[in-house]
């Protein structure tokens, strides 16, 4: 554990994702060195997160976009959480998330619940 280090910049942040990202296929047992090693990192990108990205008012379609994006997660994965056509119906703002997506989705992606519950405008409705 040590080379796990500060975030201080955005280089910083990316370096811990990717090493955090490593345990997502197999999250190591607790107390282990790599369970250690997986808390530690965690802790600091969540700090990290809370002091530099507006997450707690933030639209819950874009943190979507970004973990998809910046955390190794997938349009595919979301699907298998809460079905294909859902999946695709919320990134394109059609259909809204509803609270057993927003538990599915936290739970299985570390996403803040309360990050994904806050409201956020969907697409106008073309007749």
């Amino acid at each position: 554990m040590m080379d796990v280090k500060p975030l201080h910049n955005e280089r910083d942040y990316d370096w811990a994702i990717r090493e955090v990202s490593r345990y997502f296929e197999s999250e190591p047992e607790p107390g282990t060195a790599d369970g250690d090693r997986f808390e530690v990192l965690s802790t600091l990108i969540k700090a990290y997160e809370d002091k530099h990205f507006a997450t707690k008012h933030g639209d819950p379609v874009d943190i979507l976009h970004f973990a998809i994006e910046s955390m190794g997660r997938s349009q595919a994965e979301l699907a298998g959480l809460i079905g294909r056509n859902r999946a695709s119906e919320i990134l394109n703002r059609v259909r809204p998330l509803t609270l057993d997506m927003i538990r599915a989705i936290g739970q299985e992606w570390n996403l803040p619940v309360e990050a994904l519950a806050a409201r956020y405008d969907l697409a106008p409705t073309y007749a």
